[in-house]
């Protein structure tokens, strides 16, 4: 096992992804700690599923809310099927979108081995496969499903880099594993596949139109502000109300800037005036302003300006998510 170094200089917790380090990663989540890893949409932090242990220290870690159940990541369906009850329909939803950006929402085998904690005491398991090469290798040397929430503490700016991870979380985690910049940016698409009609409850880079054509029937949408009640687990991760914020407010749909403000702009028509100006995409391609959303936000909020104009950001496609995610940023705070 790789030596780690002293814990309180990140340059000797983060480390390439190396066969060593990866082993290393492996070594730490069997022993009930945890490990950061990339995916193609946010920087994970892992621990083994199956240790209510394991999973409590991700919640103490992330300061996150115990009704907000925890996404199980695992390396195909193979494995989800054990944790779950995975039908014809979560077949062919696998079969056609996994490894890849899409969590399934299914109801827990009677011998699930989960955690009870990691599913927010629901009788529903939140699994995922993703296809990043550092994800699999980790998944499959550790040989464990592992509960892999954002690695940032909960409710703030979601890290796609591993410099953003040691940023966030100052000491709680044993290794982070260099990927590089997180391709798709923002979180997966979450479908539940537990009733009779299948339902979008957080969108991501895979399209209600997608998942509607690749399981040939109709596929619901759950709209942006579905409230969630007061101390009941909720149906999925990422639906509080305030979430993916940075410390400055967001101001929405922004045409013009305001003294002071930072603008994070979309577009090749970008308004003067601000103190900070970042660009998710001069060529208004969507997908490139998802990979770049979070480390913008993290930029314009570390100038600390108080406010950030957010121009409007096409409702389509993956834009859908990206609006999604500010919108719960610009969510008023409890």
């Amino acid at each position: 096992m790789i030596h780690l170094g002293p814990r309180d200089r990140w340059e000797h917790i983060i480390f390439q992804p190396t066969p060593e380090a990866i082993q290393s990663a492996a070594d730490i989540l069997r022993s009930g700690r945890m490990a950061a890893f990339p995916t193609e949409t946010v920087y994970g932090l892992g621990a083994d599923a199956t240790n209510d242990d394991a999973v409590a220290a991700i919640f103490r870690a992330k300061g996150r809310p115990q009704t907000n159940p925890l996404i199980v990541h695992v390396p195909g369906a193979v494995e989800a099927a054990k944790l779950t009850r995975f039908d014809a329909r979560a077949e062919r939803a696998a079969q056609a979108f996994w490894p890849g950006a899409l969590t399934l929402v299914l109801e827990r085998r009677a011998d699930c081995p989960i955690a009870t904690r990691a599913s927010a005491g629901l009788s529903t398991l939140a699994v995922r496969a993703p296809i990043h090469p550092i994800a699999q290798a980790v998944l499959r040397a550790s040989e464990l499903p592992l509960a892999a929430p954002s690695a940032n503490l909960s409710g703030q700016v979601s890290p796609t880099t591993a410099q953003h991870v040691a940023d966030s979380m100052d000491g709680s985690v044993d290794i982070i594993l260099d990927g590089g910049p997180c391709t798709i940016g923002v979180e997966s698409t979450v479908l539940a596949l537990n009733g009779p009609v299948a339902s979008v409850l957080r969108p991501g880079s895979i399209t209600p139109e997608a998942i509607a054509d690749a399981l040939g029937e109709p596929v619901e949408t759950l709209t942006t502000n579905h409230p969630i009640a007061a101390n009941a687990p909720a149906r999925s991760p990422g639906l509080l109300d305030s979430h993916y914020a940075p410390r400055a407010k967001l101001r929405l749909n922004a045409t013009t800037v305001s003294k002071g403000e930072g603008l994070l702009a979309f577009g090749d028509t970008v308004p003067p005036g601000a103190v900070i100006t970042r660009n998710l995409s001069a060529r208004a391609d969507l997908g490139e302003a998802a990979g770049s959303l979070y480390a913008a936000l993290r930029e314009i909020d570390r100038s600390g300006v108080p406010v950030i104009a957010v121009a409007p950001i096409p409702n389509t496609g993956i834009g859908v998510a990206i609006n999604d995610r500010l919108n719960r940023a610009a969510a008023p705070r409890g």
